[in-house]
């Protein structure tokens, strides 16, 4: 639903109720979309990030990406032998 600014101000609380029932609302200022209201996202339970993060990098784990450079090694790509920067 696309609605003005202006008469948005006369109806807030039920477009909040819409938006949190899942209605995609866009606020219009001059007719071109200015701003779009949506519920905000749940926090997440610490047991939950854990194993969000598990999952996430048993997916990486999966592709079987090569190593990188070693991060102990990664001054030397950007420092001479001098310590300067490069």
């Amino acid at each position: 639903m696309r609605i003005s600014i202006a008469d948005a101000k006369s109806q807030l609380t039920e477009l909040v109720r819409l938006a949190k029932q899942g209605e995609e609302i866009v606020l219009t200022e001059n007719g071109s979309p200015s701003v779009r209201l949506e519920p905000v996202g749940k926090s997440l339970s610490p047991e939950e990030k854990s194993k969000l993060i598990d999952e996430i990098q048993e997916q990486v784990r999966r592709k079987n990406l090569p190593a990188g450079p070693d991060a102990a090694r990664s001054q030397d790509f950007l420092y001479d032998e001098f310590g300067l920067p490069k």
